[in-house]
């Protein structure tokens, strides 16, 4: 069944003068303007397109991709204001609009704002709102500690960064297990560190525990070999020279050189790290 605001793999089933028309199930046959259908394209060919209403409220696919779809949470900036509500660029000819009564605060044009796209009910029409939390909930029960998850960071608090976990649920990560600031809207990989017993979830950049480190362990062994084995990283370098080597705190550095070390498979001084030399004789 196609999706409205969604990416769908729909069949070709008529071809126009002016475009191929799609079996969109419940909508009926969805028009791919002639400028997106590819060449040589025949009755039957699956096609992955995107469906929205146009400015004239009719069903319309296109091959296009917006910033966001619906059902997901997106940074987007603001185009226009005007009695009805305000209108984010998301990558398509025709503006999102966010109703009035979607608004937290009124939208200024040229500034961005972290919204939540959804179908109206009753229209189908594709909108945004900045109300998150009408959309974003807890879900405890989806998560187990370590799972990889997606994050976009939606504010600043006293204890650290509100953040929303896969379109769909809110997470916290504390400002110290951040070792740079991020920036509101910014799209990063993240991990579960846990689920507290109130439902809360606690987040972190980094893969928790062995795993995190046997990770790291590989990267750095990684890189020694591709820098003729030796990197001027040490455990008393800076944090800063750490981080924009590997994007890792100092500690997590420290804790994998260390896990090496015990290995035998570097050596550390106050240079740097060096591979330890392999017996060639035997």
């Amino acid at each position: 069944m196609a999706k409205i605001g969604r990416k769908n793999l729909l069949e070709v089933v008529k071809i126009a003068s002016h475009g191929a028309y799609l079996q969109g199930g419940w909508l009926g046959e969805v028009l791919l303007p002639k400028r997106f259908v590819p060449e040589d394209c025949e009755v039957g060919d699956p096609i992955d397109v995107f469906i929205y209403l146009d400015s004239e409220d009719r069903y319309i696919a296109t091959t296009q991709r917006p910033r966001a779809q619906v059902g997901e949470v997106a940074f987007l900036p603001v185009v226009a204001v005007n009695n009805v509500g305000a209108f984010l660029d998301w990558g398509l000819p025709k503006d999102l609009l966010v109703p009035f009564n979607e608004q937290k605060s009124d939208m200024e044009v040229g500034k961005s704002y972290l919204v939540y796209l959804y179908t109206d009910d009753e229209t189908h029409r594709i909108a945004a709102s900045t109300k998150l939390n009408q959309f974003i909930e807890r879900h405890p029960e989806h998560y187990e500690k370590g799972q990889e998850v997606k994050l976009i960071i939606n504010s600043t608090t006293d204890i650290g960064y509100s953040a929303v976990i896969n379109n769909q649920d809110w997470g916290v990560l504390f400002y110290s297990d951040v070792v740079k600031p991020l920036n509101i809207g910014q799209k990063i990989k993240g991990f579960i560190k846990q689920v507290r017993e109130d439902g809360k979830i606690d987040l972190s950049l980094h893969a928790p525990g062995f795993a995190k480190i046997d990770n790291l362990a590989a990267r750095i062994l990684k890189e020694l070999e591709q820098s003729n084995g030796f990197l001027p990283l040490s455990d008393k370098s800076q944090p800063e020279a750490i981080y924009q080597a590997f994007g890792i705190s100092k500690k997590s550095y420290k804790t994998a050189i260390g896990t090496l070390y015990k290995k035998r498979l570097i050596t550390i001084s106050t240079e740097g790290i060096r591979l330890t030399e392999t017996d060639t004789d035997a």
